[in-house]
């Protein structure tokens, strides 16, 4: 994925619904790229010093590939929701909503895609646009500044491969201040 990474053009757009995001985002900030670092809680048990590296000191790389195939905690939960719910994954940094899956598509199309390419991949309608900015090379970050992953358009449009590790935040309000250091 590297590779391919480098040689993306700085000037590309994606289509509506996306939202292009300026690359003032990533600034530098008082933690990295984010005023703050990672929840000490994180969900699913994802470990919280690969979360705080790949959120926000990082602008390219990625938890290794399949890394979420591994996170049974995160397995069970999606293979034990009832067909007609979704899972919301929240900002690590921030705990703000920015995915929901599935949506137009059953959790068994959402994983079979999610590990046919390494990641959790979200698809346009899954994305929380008020939150999520796409940067010209395809650089998939939180309008706070944390890195999610990438926008790795396929045949059916828009592919966002998230690191599962950068939305397995809480719920802005149930990590209490403390936790947030």
């Amino acid at each position: 994925m590297g590779q391919f990474l480098t040689t993306m053009s700085a000037s590309n757009t994606y289509p509506p619904p996306c939202v292009m995001g300026s690359e003032s985002i990533m600034s530098k900030k008082a933690h990295g790229t984010s005023a703050v670092p990672v929840q000490k809680n994180l969900r699913w048990s994802v470990d919280q010093d690969t979360a705080d590296r790949i959120c926000n000191f990082n602008r390219h790389y990625a938890e290794y590939s399949g890394y979420f195939r591994r996170v049974q905690p995160f397995l069970d939960e999606a293979n034990g929701l009832p067909a007609d719910e979704e899972i919301t994954f929240y900002d690590s940094n921030t705990g703000k909503p920015l995915f929901y899956a599935p949506r137009g598509r059953t959790m068994e199309q959402f994983l079979n895609e999610s590990r046919n390419h390494g990641w959790p991949s979200f698809r346009d309608a899954e994305v929380n646009w008020d939150y999520v900015r796409v940067l010209p090379n395809g650089e998939t970050v939180s309008v706070d500044g944390t890195h999610l992953g990438h926008n790795l358009p396929d045949g059916k449009g828009s592919r966002y491969c998230i690191n599962l590790v950068c939305v397995a935040g809480r719920p802005d309000g149930e990590c209490g201040a403390e936790e947030k250091k």
